[in-house]
């Protein structure tokens, strides 16, 4: 039995002895190795396939030959087919990209329906390092330095620390049988250019690559660890949520070192490049000013960056308010309105519930944004008029928490609410007041 593969286990105190896990199996030496050493070492397995069909019979004969290896070892077989190029057009990707997407879709799905613990690939040592050196042409900075993670969730890769020629030699000791790929032939793709040309030049220079990179690998994962670390703790002084928005304190940004890439750490995952982030941290003194991914958008406010999603497009932006009890939506609010005799409380008193004389409604009333010219004549100033504008930028809300702002119209269009902020003189309650409407809302948010 490989060495290593008893290395990984114990190095990573993981006992697979009464948990069940989910093989990878492509039928290629990597994954038959791998199908073997489980089922050696007992550890209770079943076998998932992927037919991705791109290379006609070959294809159907991958599956066949692993549909027999599971029941030589007496393992469950799982398979499943794709229409990878289809799904790869119409994603814009590529079909290596849409190939790994859907196989781990799948895995994961299978997983939980038969209640494994793992899902197990065949990844070994040589596809850690071609990984590493693809992230470098990629430029995706230190994150992808390390290559394969030996655990990431519910992945597990216990042959992470051995080499293909290891591997070779098992299977020839063991007089396995595999399959073989054909396209791991061609140079189409950077994999394999990287493969056949480039590892052994490298190898030229040092024929111990696979043990001298095994040690760098381990040292990068132990120092993206760390700068994990620091860059989380940073971010809990940093970085909060608020109503949906992520917010990013422009003060902790500004005393911080490398504070370039700090941002680029929390932007990342809603899809702002590092470019991106240098340009943002250019523009820190410029409020107002927005940036876009392709998911989020985001605002340079007085003391924070703002982020929040893109709106959807299918939001309903304006409802009309019958005379009725009901529940309505509105933007990020949900409105109700019901009829109250002898009500108590006055309008004005919470920013969520509003109390209007129901003799002064004249239906139906209308939920809409806000625009430029909106007058009304906030509670408490004695009938004074005052742009809806003024009043927003007088309590300092921010442009995105702007673009947000309902109002309540009367059906005589005289605005009765500032939704969530403030009412209209003319609609307060009085001690004569016998029936009013009692309209609540209840802000909703989507997570990050």
């Amino acid at each position: 039995m490989l060495d290593s593969f008893l290395t990984f286990i114990n190095q990573y105190a993981i006992s697979l002895r009464g948990q069940r896990c989910l093989l990878t199996v492509s039928g290629g030496i990597d994954s038959v190795v791998l199908a073997n050493l489980f089922y050696k070492s007992g550890i209770q397995s079943v076998v998932a396939h992927c037919n991705f069909g791109l290379r006609g019979e070959e294809s159907e004969g991958d599956e066949l030959f692993v549909q027999e290896l599971s029941a030589q070892y007496g393992f469950s077989f799982y398979v499943k087919h794709f229409e990878i190029k289809s799904y790869a057009k119409s994603e814009g990707i590529s079909t290596q990209m849409a190939a790994r997407t859907l196989r781990y879709a799948w895995f994961e799905s299978l997983r939980q329906e038969l209640a494994l613990d793992w899902i197990v690939t065949g990844h070994h040592l040589d596809d850690v390092l071609e990984t590493t050196l693809l992230n470098l042409t990629r430029g995706t900075g230190i994150a992808g330095l390390p290559g394969i993670a030996p655990v990431h969730g519910a992945l597990l890769r216990p042959l992470i620390n051995s080499s293909r020629e290891e591997i070779m030699q098992y299977a020839l000791e063991n007089k396995l049988v595999w399959r073989n790929d054909s396209s791991n032939d061609s140079d189409a793709y950077h994999r394999n250019k990287i493969r056949h040309h480039v590892v052994p030049v490298m190898k030229g220079v040092n024929p111990s690559l696979q043990s001298t990179f095994l040690q760098t690998a381990n040292r990068l994962r132990s120092a993206t660890a760390l700068i994990k670390e620091l860059l989380e703790a940073w971010k809990t002084a940093a970085v909060r949520i608020e109503k949906g928005k992520i917010k990013i304190s422009i003060y902790q940004l500004t005393t911080a070192s490398e504070n370039v890439y700090r941002l680029w750490w929390v932007l990342n995952e809603v899809g702002f490049t590092y470019v991106q982030s240098q340009q943002i941290i250019s523009s820190l003194e410029f409020s107002g000013k927005t940036f876009i991914s392709q998911s989020h958008i985001l605002l340079v406010d007085r003391d924070d960056l703002i982020v929040k999603k893109k709106e959807n497009s299918s939001q309903t932006l304006e409802v009309h308010i019958n005379d009725v009890e009901a529940e309505y939506l509105a933007g990020k609010w949900s409105i109700s309105i019901k009829r109250q005799e002898n009500p108590a409380g006055e309008i004005g008193r919470t920013s969520h519930t509003l109390y209007i004389p129901w003799n002064k409604l004249i239906f139906p009333l209308h939920v809409r944004r806000w625009k430029e010219g909106d007058r009304f004549a906030p509670l408490g100033m004695g009938g004074k008029t005052k742009k809806v504008s003024d009043l927003l930028t007088d309590m300092k809300v921010d442009r995105f928490a702007k673009e947000e702002v309902f109002v309540l119209v009367n059906g005589n269009a005289d605005i009765m609410w500032i939704m969530g902020f403030r009412s209209d003189e003319r609609y307060k309650m009085s001690e004569q007041t016998s029936e009013a409407a009692v309209i609540r809302i209840l802000e909703h948010t989507s997570n990050f």
